[in-house]
Formats: structure tokens, C-alpha cells, sequence
């Protein structure tokens, strides 16, 4: 036997066709007047539009935010860390500036805030113009 030679055991029941003469009615069971009572109506199913809400996978319209770099100003190195020393995200974690975030080091970002006079090794960290300005004449170096 194969799927071709199947044939389904009930035979089809025609659609009951409404509101064409006979026992029906003026109305044929659809009340009077409105959207609900015409010919040809199509309303909306609300769980339609809950769906239409929901992002699917690809293509969605809102771009996932990026994450905010972890801000750190020069005053707070000049306080917590020696001259010469290095500063990278590890160090800063350590040192108890900023905090993993989730399980992960954040990338991180120098500013420039108060007076700052150390040499200081940066390296993996972002900066501002002004604070880049402030390591070098302080005789920092910056490693990229």
C-alpha cells in the first residue's frame, strides 16, 4: 500500500452556505446591520496582532544596544595607583574601580577629570582626547 491509494474513510461534508433563501431567514443568523452581518467580512483575530508584536529572529527593527564602556577618571589613578605603575582592565578590577560585569571584564574608559601628574603605563583601555593629552605630558605612555 502506498500513501496514492489511500482514501479517507468519511466522506466530505459540504459547508453549510447561509443567508441563500430557504430556512434561514432575512438575517440568515447574522443579526442586523455592521461589519459582523456583511458579506465578505474579514475581522481581525487579536491573537494575530499579540504575535505581530513579538521580534522574530532575523530582521528585527530595534538594534541591540551596545554596551556602555566602564568610566574611570584620571584623579581616581592618581589616588589609587604609584608612578610607573600599569594600567589595564585587569589591574583596574583589582584595584576596585570598576567591577566585572557579568562574569566578564568591561571594556573601559579614561577620562579626563581633576589634575594628574603620574607615569602611568595604559594599555587596552579607551580615552578621551583630553585625557590621551594629560598621560603623555605627564610622562605616561599609552599602548594601543
Amino acid at each position: 500500500m502506498q500513501i496514492h491509494n489511500l482514501k479517507p474513510s468519511a466522506k466530505k461534508k459540504s459547508k453549510k452556505r447561509v443567508g441563500r433563501g430557504g430556512k434561514r431567514g432575512a438575517y440568515s443568523g447574522r443579526g442586523m446591520k455592521g461589519q459582523k452581518s456583511r458579506a465578505g467580512r474579514k475581522m481581525r483575530p487579536e491573537l494575530r496582532d499579540i504575535i505581530k508584536k513579538i521580534p522574530k529572529k532575523r530582521g528585527y527593527r530595534f538594534n541591540p544596544r551596545k554596551e556602555k564602556p566602564a568610566i574611570v577618571s584620571l584623579k581616581e589613578l592618581e589616588k589609587k595607583f604609584e608612578d610607573g605603575a600599569k594600567i589595564n582592565p585587569k589591574t583596574l578590577i583589582e584595584s576596585g574601580l570598576i567591577q566585572k560585569k557579568k562574569g566578564k571584564i568591561p571594556v573601559v574608559k579614561l577620562l579626563a577629570s581633576g589634575q594628574f601628574s603620574k607615569k602611568l603605563l595604559v594599555s587596552q583601555c579607551q580615552f578621551s582626547q583630553s585625557a590621551k593629552e594629560k598621560i603623555e605630558k605627564a610622562g605616561g605612555q599609552i599602548k594601543e
